[in-house]
């Protein structure tokens, strides 16, 4: 990623400067994410759900659903967090492993303007040769919940 960096900023011109502040926390919380997990102290679930309980209050109850209609559209699906979002991953054993099929990433992670749930390359999204992997959410309706529920089972179909 970093030197896909360098070379679009060299190309425009730009002095490559390195990884921002969010990207820096974002490795820092996977590693403190794989020591925790390792030395077996991990509770994944109550982890996610405290990451949830930290996001900004808008944030927080768009996140809070999500998880519900996610772990209910694909129980099989480990909830653990990734990057320091949370994440639900297929093939996982208390919350060790498996492939992230997807994950919500709260506004202020990267200081976006909306909550974002996106896909991984295990989710089975594809359609044709073009496909979204990313929604951007402001508030979740109950359509946006039978199209996110939908999403999912589609996801590990």
């Amino acid at each position: 990623m970093a030197d896909a960096k360098k070379a679009a900023t060299a190309e425009a011109g730009e002095s490559y400067e390195g990884f921002t502040e969010q990207e820096i926390a974002a490795m820092k919380d996977r590693a403190k994410e794989i020591k925790k997990s390792k030395g077996g102290k991990a509770d994944p679930v109550a982890d996610l759900l405290a990451k949830i309980a930290e996001m900004p209050e808008s944030d927080r109850a768009v996140a809070g659903r999500l998880h519900t209609l996610i772990t209910q559209a694909a129980p099989e699906l480990s909830p653990r967090l990734w990057y320091g979002m949370p994440a639900y991953a297929k093939g996982a054993k208390n919350g060790k492993g498996g492939k992230i099929v997807c994950f919500v990433q709260a506004a202020d992670k990267f200081k976006s303007r909306y909550l974002t749930l996106g896909f991984d390359e295990a989710a089975h999204l594809d359609e044709g040769t073009m496909w979204p992997t990313a929604f951007a959410i402001t508030e979740l309706t109950p359509a946006h919940e039978q199209k996110v529920t939908e999403l999912v089972k589609k996801a590990m179909s």
